[in-house]
């Protein structure tokens, strides 16, 4: 697998640029807020959605300031999203360290996430960047129903493949589709071309969820040490959802019964994991997840070759060859 490091190369100097431009966005005069928002910068993660923009915008032209614009856009949704995901979820715990919510509780959480969110939409206002302000309220209207959509679901246990494709099509993919987007819109008035890069950019979100929805079956991606934690929550995702179609009736109810009523119980966690894991349900959600990489890298070979789409197609590889 290539490492991150390469892929970056074509925009080392726009990643160096974002750091500061990243970090100004993040700046408010409340102390209180102010705090909040520079532990809220200290945890940021891989900061790969930025990559997808930057290596967009260079796949058709020169990347300028509406392209720091467009990464930093994108860049403050998700961290918004977040942190309002971590009330939602009741998670106390992001990438090794305490959630917002747990240090502040929730309803400075909710807060923080909200000006967060506004940030962005302000600095695409006062840039008077129309198309991008179209793009970004497109990904929060999809991430929101595709949330809402998988609570909903989560409740009944009714959950199918359609949608189960639709909910992670709303609430992941839809950030990388608009980064892909918004990265060729920085740069072209070619809206062919923007919408593209959305439909590639949602194939490649679809096979990123997927391999987090495996790594829910695989503690630090060695299958035997389960996480659990979408069990936990009743979220029926593909290797599981695999399992229930591949049942008998009374096996099926056997199995919701447990997510239902046992969701909780680390013993009955263990055995759903240990049945997903036994009748292939990894290796199907693998399966799939190499269909939408596959399917992306295709789109983006229908563009000239240069530096910034071999990136483009080893970070389609990194998101799915990942270890965490």
């Amino acid at each position: 697998m290539t490492s991150l490091e390469i892929i970056k190369a074509p925009i080392a100097g726009e990643l160096k640029d974002f750091e500061p431009y990243f970090r100004n966005s993040l700046k408010s005069d409340v102390p209180l807020l102010s705090t909040i928002l520079n532990y809220v910068y200290r945890t940021k993660g891989k900061q790969l959605r930025p990559m997808f923009v930057f290596l967009s915008a260079r796949l058709f032209g020169e990347t300028n300031e509406f392209s720091q614009l467009a990464a930093c856009s994108v860049e403050l949704l998700h961290t918004a999203t977040l942190v309002h995901d971590d009330v939602v979820d009741e998670s106390y715990e992001r990438r090794g360290l305490f959630s917002v919510n747990a240090l502040w509780r929730n309803k400075l959480a909710v807060l923080v996430g909200d000006f967060i969110l506004a940030r962005g939409l302000l600095l695409q206002l006062e840039s008077r960047r129309y198309n991008f302000l179209h793009l970004i309220s497109r990904a929060v209207q999809d991430m929101s129903e595709g949330e809402i959509l998988q609570i909903k679901k989560s409740r009944k246990l009714d959950i199918d493949a359609e949608t189960y494709f639709e909910i992670i099509r709303k609430k992941t993919a839809s950030l990388i589709a608009t980064s892909m987007a918004i990265g060729a819109a920085s740069v072209t008035d070619d809206q062919e071309l923007v919408e593209k890069m959305y439909r590639i950019g949602q194939d490649a979100g679809i096979a990123f969820q997927i391999k987090d929805d495996i790594f829910d079956y695989q503690e630090k991606g060695i299958i035997g040490k389960p996480i659990g934690n979408d069990i936990k929550e009743k979220k029926i995702t593909l290797p599981l959802l695999f399992l229930l179609n591949n049942s008998n009736p009374a096996e099926r109810m056997r199995i919701l019964g447990l997510i239902r009523r046992k969701n909780k119980n680390t013993a009955a966690v263990r055995e759903l994991i240990k049945l997903v894991v036994e009748r292939g349900g990894i290796e199907y959600a693998t399966l799939k997840m190499n269909e939408f990489r596959e399917k992306a890298i295709e789109g983006l070979l229908e563009f000239p070759d240069c530096e910034a789409r071999q990136s483009l197609i080893e970070l389609m590889n990194y998101i799915a060859d990942r270890k965490k």
